[in-house]
């Protein structure tokens, strides 16, 4: 009893010190303190009634290490004390394996004993050895943490003596002002240059996605002319003479050939709609949204969406949102956009992939969140078709789709892929053939608009 009283007061008084725990842990503190005085208490009454309070002892024992392990529990976060706990707890376990031994089932204690304090010695002394060494350990770390503090020091020397030279410098001020102005015009060739070729591959994008619809709407309406007038011509003849199958027949090609005409109108309008979208001017308002909240809400409104079209459509979806990624500040507008439009792809992959008759095929998206440093990471991840090598190079240019004909205008990843590069961040594909995609989107926690 008496050792481990004074492994107990020594244990105490170090951690009281060394990590000022009245007034880190007040509460553990004060009852560490007043678990070394019972202690004492136990110790010096046990020299006059060792068979008494041996048991008693024993227990106390048992309650005084439990608080010291639960203590550098909760110092886990310093590096010593999560070194003196890896120290301390081998010990506290056999001693008190040794303990319960001894008391409860003294037969087997007797007959092991050799073995038991074997270990319970063999125990202690990777105590002392172990927390000695934690202790060098942690005397290094701080040595050079002093070393990084003189070495700050000396830096911010040298940033005074930088701003004593500044005199110096300024004489070449007309020098830089020049290279400036010559950076500058060069950087306004190549912005030119840049707008020009998006400009000519948005322009050949538009002639080319929206000459199909307006063929299909120019022949439409040529054959529709063509039985209308045979409508009027059998309109013409005497009542006996009319072939009422055949105008019913004729009305019904006419109205088969008006919805023809009205959908790949649309499909036209929404092109230019898309491309009206990806070139207007976003004006920039920021505003504090919860990243988990609108990533939960785009999920579901784009699941629901899709349903709303295609009824016989199913697919599972989940979310992984870390809690600790809170507020950041985007264009609401632009980034439920961006959102919506990966999405969107990520639903028409597995709906794709679930028209291949695969058993035991089971679609699933998957919208995640992740706090990394000063910045955010969301990753929507599915388990559809896949894009292939070839299609991943070119699948944020505009007009690019891999839908078929009439799903997709081929503006949205393009438009998603601007949005994120607008708001300091970057969007990146992962994708394999048959396995699945996964969007991945990085955004600083702070955001600064790139006008």
């Amino acid at each position: 009893m008496l050792a481990n009283f004074i492994i107990a007061f020594i244990s105490i008084r170090f951690l009281r010190r060394q990590f000022s725990l009245k007034k880190e842990l007040p509460f553990w503190d004060d009852l560490l303190l007043k678990a070394l005085y019972a202690s004492i208490g136990i110790t010096v009454l046990s020299m006059f009634l060792p068979e008494k309070l041996e048991y008693i002892g024993g227990a106390l024992w048992f309650f005084i290490f439990s608080l010291i392990v639960y203590v550098l529990w909760l110092l886990r976060h310093d590096t010593l004390g999560k070194m003196l706990a890896y120290a301390v707890i081998p010990f506290f376990v056999i001693s008190t394996v040794y303990n319960i031994l001894n008391f409860f089932f003294l037969s087997f204690f007797e007959s092991n004993s050799t073995t038991l304090d074997i270990l319970n010695y063999g125990s202690m002394l990777w105590m002392l050895a172990y927390g000695i060494g934690a202790w060098r350990h942690y005397k290094t770390l701080r040595a050079e943490k002093e070393k990084n503090e003189s070495i700050t020091k000396h830096n911010d020397e040298l940033e005074e003596l930088v701003v004593q030279r500044t005199a110096e410098i300024s004489q070449q001020k007309e020098e830089l002002i020049i290279a400036l102005d010559e950076l500058k015009a060069t950087q306004a060739q190549l912005i030119q240059s840049e707008k020009l070729a998006s400009l000519g591959e948005l322009t050949a994008g538009i002639a080319h996605e929206i000459q199909n619809p307006l063929n299909f709407v120019n022949n439409f309406s040529e054959l529709t002319k063509e039985l209308a007038g045979e409508l009027e011509a059998e309109a013409e003849k005497a009542v006996e003479d009319r072939d009422i199958d055949l105008q019913k027949e004729l009305l019904l090609d006419i109205m088969k050939n008006l919805s023809k005409i009205s959908h790949h109108g649309n499909r036209a309008s929404s092109i230019v709609k898309s491309m009206l979208e990806h070139s207007r001017m976003s004006s920039g308002t920021k505003e504090c949204v919860e990243l988990n909240k609108i990533c939960d809400e785009y999920l579901r409104l784009s699941y629901h969406g899709l349903r709303a079209k295609d009824k016989s459509f199913n697919s599972d979806f989940k979310t992984e949102l870390d809690p600790n990624v809170g507020s950041i500040e985007v264009v609401p507008q632009d980034f439920g956009r961006v959102l919506l439009n990966v999405l969107n792809n990520a639903f028409h992959a597995v709906k794709s992939k679930s028209k291949n008759g695969i058993e035991d095929y089971k679609p699933l998206v998957t919208v995640s969140t992740k706090l990394l440093k000063n910045k955010v990471q969301v990753s929507i991840k599915d388990n559809g078709i896949g894009i292939s090598t070839e299609n991943k190079l070119k699948i944020f240019q505009p007009f690019f789709t891999t839908k078929p004909s009439g799903e997709g205008t081929g503006l949205g990843l393009s438009l998603s892929h601007d949005i994120v590069i607008a708001h300091g961040g970057e969007i990146k594909l992962k994708s394999k053939p048959g396995l699945g995609s996964e969007f991945i989107l990085t955004l600083p926690r702070k955001l600064k608009i790139i006008t």
